[in-house]
């Protein structure tokens, strides 16, 4: 049997996502929690990668059981022995059955990111947001959001040296908000590059700050040479928080 987990993470404690050799991440966490209540060997396939230090306050995985079905009584109770297991920064919302072909990353249709970032020192947001050193104009970055959304091919942006077929990737939403204490950045697209999030941000707060015209946006993004756009900003401000899959896929198997 199938089954998809849902969960969220707090990614300050983790070298991202993917299992690494001698490192702590949140999959091997996972998999040795889910191995140990089990009692057999589980391997865990995530939504995505994030990188060491980003959060995620959503975030699927599938795993499959070699049990006939783990029954539905058995998995409110493994989700609650998880969730005591576990550290207390990673948390599980639900576990449930699907068909057997259905692929947390594959499966996918559009990812939403948001970067945190402030010009204030916030005691009790330490580790979740990245601390700017300037007031940015909100209204030149949403200018440069809606410029993003005329474009498809965002390799400027993209981490150096990744194995990745495509740059390209379909813009449904990026903007700026002003939530009193932070300024959010929200991007929407059915895929993303490596780093992709960490330096449009970056290269937004340019424009922010007076650095970067709407006309130098364009160039950049047009350069397609990744040494053209802003500096990556730090893992600490960013977050995945929704990832969305067709309803037929989510749906559970009985």
């Amino acid at each position: 049997m199938r089954y998809f987990i849902h969960l969220a993470y707090h990614g300050g404690n983790y070298c991202g996502w993917q299992t690494q050799p001698g490192l702590p991440t949140v999959q091997l966490t996972l998999e040795q929690a889910l191995s140990t209540l089990l009692r057999q060997p589980i391997a865990i396939v995530g939504c995505g990668r994030t990188d060491t230090g980003v959060h995620a306050s959503d975030f699927y995985a599938h795993f499959n059981v070699e049990d006939e079905s783990i029954g539905k009584g058995a998995m409110e109770n493994l989700v609650f022995k998880l969730n005591s297991f576990l550290p207390a920064d990673i948390a599980i919302f639900d576990i449930f059955p699907v068909k057997e072909n259905a692929h947390a990353r594959f499966d996918a249709t559009a990812r939403t990111y948001q970067y945190h970032v402030s010009n204030r020192r916030l005691p009790f947001k330490q580790g979740l947001y990245s601390r700017i050193y300037f007031q940015p104009d909100i209204e030149l970055m949403n200018q440069g959001a809606k410029i993003l959304m005329e474009y498809e091919d965002f390799a400027s942006f993209a981490k150096l040296h990744t194995q990745v077929k495509t740059n390209i990737c379909h813009l449904s939403f990026a903007g700026w908000e002003d939530c009193g204490d932070e300024w959010v950045f929200t991007i929407r697209s059915n895929r993303f590059l490596r780093n992709m999030v960490r330096s449009v941000t970056g290269t937004l707060l340019d424009m922010g700050r007076g650095k970067l015209s709407a006309d130098g946006l364009r160039r950049i993004i047009e350069k397609k040479d990744r040494c053209a756009a802003g500096v990556s900003m730090p893992p600490q401000g960013l977050f995945l928080t929704k990832v969305e899959y067709p309803m037929e896929v989510l749906k559970t198997e009985n």
